[in-house]
Formats: structure tokens, C-alpha cells, sequence
């Protein structure tokens, strides 16, 4: 789907701690899970990593302090008329969210 410019977030809303609700210009209200929202990141290297094939995992993983605690969202913020920018609690922050890229992620809200 193509917003053409078109369509734009008229107002952002947070549903607890971990979802995060778009209502669009055009009426409809989508919601997104950090989780899903952080595993999608458009980034360069997020997209090459997502690209590769799975590696076999370690027999015993070891996880950073910031995998070892809940997703959490530190800001979003408007990249020019056409983007978000959103920062994770993991750190993350590279990703640059473009509306057309929102609209086909999450799912409608109820």
C-alpha cells in the first residue's frame, strides 16, 4: 500500500508498556508491538541480519543486560512529514520508520 503522501498520523497513543496505536488520517487505527515494531527495524543493518540464514545456536546463550529485561520504548520522534525515528531501550535507534512502511506493519485496533 502507498499513502502517496497522503495519509499521515493524526495521533500516536501508548497501550501499556509494550503497544503502541496509530490513528491515520484516512480513519483507520493500527497497533504495533514494540517487539514486532523492533524485530521489523528498517535499518541497513537490521535488514542484512534478517537476510542471513539462521545460525545454530549456542548450547547455552548468554544474553546481554539489555536482551536480559523487557522491550521498552525510549522515544519516537517525526523524521521530517514522511518518518518516525524510534529509539529502544535496547539502544537501537537506527531505524528510520516511513509512513508507508507503519501501514503495512501491526494489525487494525479494535
Amino acid at each position: 500500500m502507498t499513502t502517496h503522501g497522503s495519509l499521515r498520523p493524526v495521533r500516536l497513543e501508548r497501550r501499556g508498556e509494550t503497544t503502541i496505536v496509530i490513528h491515520w488520517s484516512d480513519g483507520q487505527t493500527r497497533q504495533y508491538t514494540l517487539r514486532e515494531l523492533r524485530d521489523q527495524c528498517p535499518c541497513a543493518t537490521c535488514r542484512e541480519h534478517r537476510s542471513q540464514p539462521p545460525a545454530t545456536p549456542p548450547l547455552l546463550p548468554v544474553l546481554t543486560p539489555q536482551e536480559a529485561r523487557p522491550l521498552g520504548l525510549v522515544a519516537m520522534k517525526p523524521v521530517g512529514h514522511y518518518a518516525y525515528s524510534i529509539e529502544f531501550s535496547d539502544g537501537h535507534s537506527t531505524g528510520i520508520y516511513t509512513f508507508d512502511y507503519l501501514r503495512q506493519l501491526g494489525q487494525e485496533a479494535p
